[in-house]
Parts: C-alpha cells; sequence; structure tokens
C-alpha cells in the first residue's frame, strides 16, 4: 500500500482516484456484446458465453435437477448459516415496507402514494472467483417482500455448465422463478433485451466488474431500469490511537481479497498507528488463499496520514466510499459527520463483513463515488411508487379557482376548461 502523508486539498482529487480502465475501449467491448445479444439473442448469449466464461451451453436455465442436488451438497452449517442471515436480512427490510397512508390537503381532497412491487426483475449474481450466495439474499429477500411478480436471476456457471450449490439453495430458499446460469455483460443484455429463453424484467440488479456495471449503465440510457452503479468493491477506514492494528489491517484484507480492481483506503492522524497496521497487513497476508488476488489489490491502495480528525472527515466524505469503518474512540459521534457513504460501520466491533453477511443491512452499495448521490439497495429499490388522489365535488370546488388560475398564466386552457366544466362554468 502507498502510504501518502499530509496531501494538501488540491492533491485529494489525484489521489482518491479509483483504478480503472480505459473507458472508450471498454465501452466499445461492452457496446458490441450488447449489439450481439439484441441481434442474435440467445445463440449470441452462448457464443459469448464460451469466449469468456470457457463453457459450452446446450440451454441456458439450469435445469431442475441441478437445483435439487444443491440441496443435498449444501452442508448443515452453511444452511444454518444462511437461515440466520436471510432472517436479518427481512427483518432490517420488513421495517422499510411503508403502510399506505392518505392525507386530506383539504376539505374533500385526499391524496395517497401506494408501494406497488415492480412485475419482472432481474438479479445479478456475480461467480468469477467467490460465488456469492450473500449477494442473492440481498436482493432476492426485498424482491419477495415488495411482491415482485417473477424474480430471475443470472450468475455465471464454472466450465461444467454448473452454479455453486449454495447459489442454487439461495435461490430455492428466497423463491427465485427462474435461474440461468449466464454472467458477464451477456447476462445484462440477455435480461435487459430478452431473448428466447431469458425474459426481458424491468429493472436488473445486482454488482459485477468494471464491464458489468458499463453495461448497467450502457441500458439505462436505453430507459432499462438499474438498481445503482455498483461496480468494484472498496472500503474507506478511519482509526485513531485507540484502534486494534490486527483489526483494521483484517478490515482491509477483507475488501482486498474480493478481486484485483478492488482498492481499500486507510485514514488516520497517527503514523505509529499506520506503521503498525502495514506491518499487520503483510502478516496477515501471508496465510491467505487469495493471497496474489490482494496483493494486486493492495498496489490500488493507500493510507493517508492527516492533520486532524476534522480533515480526516473531510477526505472521506469526498473519497464517498461504499463501506466506511470509523475505528475510533468517538466513532458515535464521527458517523454524524458522515454525508457520504454507501454503508457505516461504527465502533471498534463492527467489521465490514457482518454487514457483508448477516447484521441485516443490504450490502448491494454504490461504489466509484457514487455514494455522494445514490443509495444503497433497499425494499423501497424493489417497488414503484404511485400517487392517488380522490376530490369530491366540495373538495374540487375548494381548489378550482387555484387550478383555474395556475392553468391560464401557464396559458394553458383546456386545463382550466376541465374544472371550469366540473363547475358549471361555461368555457367560452
Amino acid at each position: 500500500m502507498q502510504v501518502i502523508k499530509f496531501p494538501e486539498r488540491a492533491e485529494w482529487t489525484f489521489i482518491l482516484a479509483r483504478p480503472s480502465m480505459d473507458t472508450r475501449s471498454l465501452e466499445q467491448t461492452v457496446s458490441n456484446i450488447l449489439e450481439g445479444v439484441k441481434k442474435d439473442g440467445d445463440e449470441a448469449v452462448m457464443r459469448y458465453s464460451l469466449m469468456f466464461d470457457k463453457v459450452s451451453l446446450e440451454s441456458l436455465e439450469v435445469p431442475p435437477q441441478h437445483v435439487e442436488e444443491a440441496h443435498s451438497a449444501v452442508s448443515a452449517e452453511l444452511k444454518a448459516a444462511i437461515a440466520v442471515a436471510k432472517a436479518n436480512i427481512e427483518k432490517f427490510h420488513l421495517s422499510q415496507m411503508q403502510p399506505e397512508l392518505k392525507v386530506e390537503t383539504m376539505p374533500g381532497v385526499n391524496c395517497w402514494r401506494r408501494s406497488v412491487g415492480i412485475q419482472n426483475v432481474g438479479l445479478y449474481i456475480p461467480g468469477g472467483t467467490a460465488p456469492l450466495f450473500s449477494t442473492l439474499l440481498m436482493l432476492a429477500v426485498p424482491a419477495r417482500l415488495a411482491g415482485c411478480r417473477q424474480i430471475v436471476l443470472c450468475s455465471p456457471p464454472d466450465t461444467m455448465g454448473r452454479l455453486h450449490p449454495a447459489i442454487l439453495y439461495a435461490a430455492s430458499l428466497t423463491g427465485v422463478h427462474r435461474i440461468f446460469r449466464v454472467g458477464g455483460v451477456q447476462a445484462i443484455a440477455a435480461m435487459a433485451y430478452g431473448t428466447g429463453s431469458i425474459p426481458r424484467v424491468n429493472k436488473i440488479f445486482g454488482p459485477g466488474n468494471q464491464y458489468v456495471m458499463c453495461a448497467k449503465q450502457l441500458i439505462q440510457k436505453e430507459g432499462i431500469a438499474i438498481d445503482l452503479p455498483a461496480g468494484p468493491s472498496e472500503l474507506a477506514v478511519y482509526a485513531d490511537e485507540s484502534a486494534n492494528p490486527a483489526f483494521v489491517a483484517s478490515d482491509l484484507l477483507s475488501q482486498a481479497e474480493h478481486g484485483v480492481d478492488s482498492q481499500v483506503l486507510l485514514v488516520s492522524c497517527s503514523e505509529f498507528l499506520l506503521d503498525r497496521v502495514l506491518e499487520e497487513v503483510n502478516r496477515q497476508l501471508e496465510g491467505l488463499p487469495r493471497k496474489q488476488i490482494s496483493k494486486r489489490a493492495l498496489e490500488n491502495s493507500k493510507m493517508i496520514l492527516v492533520k486532524n480528525p476534522e480533515e480526516a472527515m473531510d477526505l472521506l466524505n469526498q473519497y464517498a466510499g461504499e463501506h466506511l469503518i470509523l475505528a475510533c474512540s468517538d466513532a458515535q459521534a464521527m458517523s454524524e459527520r458522515v454525508v457520504n457513504a454507501g454503508s457505516v460501520f461504527i465502533g471498534h466491533y463492527s467489521p465490514e463483513s457482518a454487514g457483508d453477511y448477516a447484521s441485516g443491512t443490504n450490502h448491494t452499495l454504490p461504489t466509484s463515488g457514487y455514494a455522494a448521490s445514490y443509495s444503497g439497495v433497499s425494499a423501497d429499490s424493489f417497488v414503484k411508487k404511485i400517487t392517488f388522489q380522490k376530490l369530491s365535488q366540495t373538495g374540487l370546488a375548494a381548489i378550482a379557482e387555484t387550478v383555474q388560475i395556475m392553468a391560464e398564466a401557464e396559458g394553458l386552457q383546456a386545463h382550466a376548461n376541465a374544472v371550469k366544466i366540473r363547475m358549471g362554468n361555461s368555457t367560452s
């Protein structure tokens, strides 16, 4: 990790830059795949699956037999852990479901808003180097709570055309309706446009690498809804002298192991702490199975020494990280100053991995600085809010003059007439 001491504010934008690819080349590659799937459907999906995932598929939908076998392949211990996580996620997201509330804005004028589940949603679950069945829980649980009519899952298979048993088990447990063994840009394209096998959906959810993130952003330009820009994972940590260097190092490595394009950031006012954490990172790294992936991610990562806690929070708010850990003695007070972050972990015993799996909050969060303007996935992400109004004759009479004056001032006479006629007034 690069160590940077007391950077000037003018340097922050450069220092906080995420690792990125040449976007022109990236967009062109992704656009070609999107167009291929739009044009050739299943044939293109199978072609790209062979090209990128090295798997030859005769059919895209997961056979029911694979799902049945997954129930036996998942250990009782893992099933119990998934059950606890699912229950906590359900409890937290159920609390977000809002009752229908009617408001009488004037006598006889009633307005209300109803949450209606998006009818068809697509969930993308990355496979690659780690089977993220936890992400499936984070998406499928609120989708079911919201009342989505059809939940479609796409996830990349191994070279034998199989999805990880834990993904299939979680899909079955959470009520996913259809499961497809397709990954990458071709999966996003298939759910966006529909193919012979994969149905078109109204909104696509789920994280992924820079190719998947780019695909989601491009289809959004075509009017297809997405959850949020969720690309390579990232973590920022603020730590003071009260922090345990081993704890902090373990948090940094927990995100670095996600992928070579992940990034972690440690900010502190204590040079002594930075030195101890760096020692711990190097020590713990040696024992990790994903050591080489973590090493590559750490090359993108930084430790930043700042003058005081106020400067630290200004820098962290500018970074707008996907995850933010406050490992300091006044963590609760510091949390009140957070304005840009996907999810915040307060205190020495709130590791980011708790939120990734089982605390109950959603781990599908905005990355790449988008936490400055986007929220993470919630129950609201799976519903549309439809407004209703009902006016009695008395209610319309009470508001009629207001509407007429405003409509005529905008030069929209037909709007005014719609009220005048009901009030028995001439429109001539």
